[in-house]
């Protein structure tokens, strides 16, 4: 089973002089020599190095206290989150799981070889607790791939110990650079063995610039959102909180964007990648619907007062959840490794790649993205005072969770404009996200009455007292009615307010 740690580091340039003396630095009483490791790394990629273009890293590392394999994803600018496994002649399962969504069919290959002799050095506190690990690495780099080089240099690598405080890093950084010593260039260790050791002079990316036209935003945006998909399946493998949410929210961006700007890309072309972004957002709402209702459902419970909790309430419910969760993460697991999710991430990457542009797409973006905004908004009016229009019941509810689906539509579509049209989109997207959070109200008290029946159904049948059940649904149900009465003059001000666009 892999363990994750959270690496909290710096790196710096190393002078012939090695390490400067860090007994001064604040909070260190002492500086414990740990000798000399010597680490021997194969870092794997693909043939395009996929993983290292997204700041990942891939290693089976021998020697040391911590040999296996080591799998880093960023999390912020010196800060990595470290997931390894035991040392094994193949990739663990674990780890391939949480690459697939970049290398999908390709190749892993040895990339880069990179030996090193660790001299390390503990910063420890006045009761002997570890501050953090310094060490001056000797590294030697070889690329395995044709035609690569050899690359040889010196780093000083400084580590926050587990659970420290990353204020003591700036503690020793001002020492150090009062010794004269200066953070490293390269992010990491195989960034610069890749720039030291290509077969050739390293192309820089092209430009992009900025963007121009209409189809430049939408495809700005639509890149943006791919990546996310991308950089996030990870973190759903893992588990991560909000992960889930924010995978869904991702594909239901890109799936908007394709739908709202058919005068910028061919919806002939896109509406079946469309079809498979509804697909998946589908099977990651599974476990979303799941963490939304339970939350909610307990938050109920615990403001019922004791004397009107009447049964085992909170055993159902948290049995009732916990069943959910695990029947639809495992689901969502297949669905991730599924050949139909690597698919549409191909297919999606050819899309941005090789754009199904329209006329209007070269066309100067201010008209045209606004154009497909205001449309979207339409639509919101329409569905809105129908539902304004309706009794309250089944009809009026569904009326309702409607304009909520379309008003994200909008909001994301002024999202794609907001570089385009500055004050105008961004006035937007702050509106439909309001009126999407208060639809968002009524419907979950929708879904969660829903689920009271059931869980009512399956207490009366064991048994059990429904009363609490029924007083949770009434409450709910008052919710509901105040959505809708709060909803009328909400509107108004919306409507009033989108006129600028």
């Amino acid at each position: 089973m892999a363990d994750t740690k959270r690496e909290i580091e710096r790196k710096y340039e190393s002078k012939d002089s090695g390490l400067p003396d860090l007994t001064g630095v604040a909070g260190v009483a002492d500086v414990v020599d740990k000798g000399v490791a010597h680490l021997d790394a194969t870092y794997h990629d693909t043939a395009d190095e996929r993983l290292a273009a997204s700041s990942v890293t891939l290693r089976r590392r021998t020697g040391g206290s911590d040999a296996g394999w080591h799998l880093k994803f960023p999390v912020a600018p010196g800060v990595r989150d470290e997931i390894h496994a035991p040392l094994s002649d193949t990739l663990p399962d674990d780890l391939a799981g949480l690459i697939r969504s970049r290398v999908r069919d390709s190749e892993l290959l040895p990339l880069v070889r990179l030996r090193s002799d660790r001299d390390i050095r503990h910063l420890v506190d006045a009761d002997g607790r570890l501050l953090a690990e310094v060490s001056v690495d000797a590294v030697h780099a070889e690329r395995l791939t044709a035609g690569g080089g050899e690359a040889q240099w010196t780093e000083i690598e400084v580590e926050l110990a587990d659970g420290g405080d990353p204020a003591f890093l700036d503690q020793v950084d001002k020492r150090l650079r009062k010794a004269g010593v200066r953070p490293s260039t390269s992010p990491s260790k195989l960034a610069r063995a890749l720039a030291e050791t290509a077969p050739g002079k390293r192309q820089a990316s092209a430009s992009a610039g900025d963007a121009v036209t209409a189809g430049d935003h939408v495809l700005a945006y639509l890149r943006a959102q791919r990546d996310a998909l991308v950089e996030l399946d990870p973190a759903v493998r893992r588990d991560v909180e909000d992960s889930v949410h924010r995978m869904r929210v991702a594909t239901r961006r890109l799936r908007s964007t394709l739908k709202s700007f058919g005068e910028v890309l061919d919806r002939t072309v896109t509406d079946p990648v469309a079809d498979e972004l509804k697909w998946l957002a589908g099977e990651l709402g599974l476990d979303r619907d799941r963490e939304v209702l339970t939350e909610r459902l307990t938050t109920a419970v615990d403001e019922v007062p004791a004397t009107l909790v009447r049964g085992p309430v909170r055993q159902r419910l948290s049995t009732w959840s916990g069943t959910e969760h695990g029947g639809a993460r495992g689901r969502l697991l297949g669905v991730l490794d599924s050949r139909r999710h690597l698919a549409l991430l191909d297919t999606l990457d050819a899309l941005i790649a090789h754009p199904p542009l329209r006329k209007a797409a070269g066309k100067k973006p201010g008209k045209t993205i606004a154009k497909a905004v205001r449309k979207d908004f339409r639509k919101v009016t329409g569905l809105v005072e129908q539902a304004l229009e309706l009794e309250p019941g089944t009809d009026r509810d569904v009326a309702l969770h409607e304009a909520r689906k379309k008003a994200k539509r909008t909001r994301y579509a002024a999202e794609a404009a907001a570089p385009a049209l500055g004050k105008p989109a961004t006035t937007m997207v702050k509106s439909m996200k309001a009126l999407q959070n208060l639809l968002g109200e009524h419907q979950d008290s929708v879904m969660a009455r829903q689920a009271l029946r059931e869980l009512s159904a399956v207490a009366h049948a064991a048994g059990e007292s429904a009363f609490t059940y029924g007083l949770l649904h009434e409450r709910e149900e008052q919710r509901a009615v105040r959505v809708e009465a709060e909803l009328p003059g909400f509107w108004d001000g919306i409507r009033s307010g989108a006129k600028a666009l």
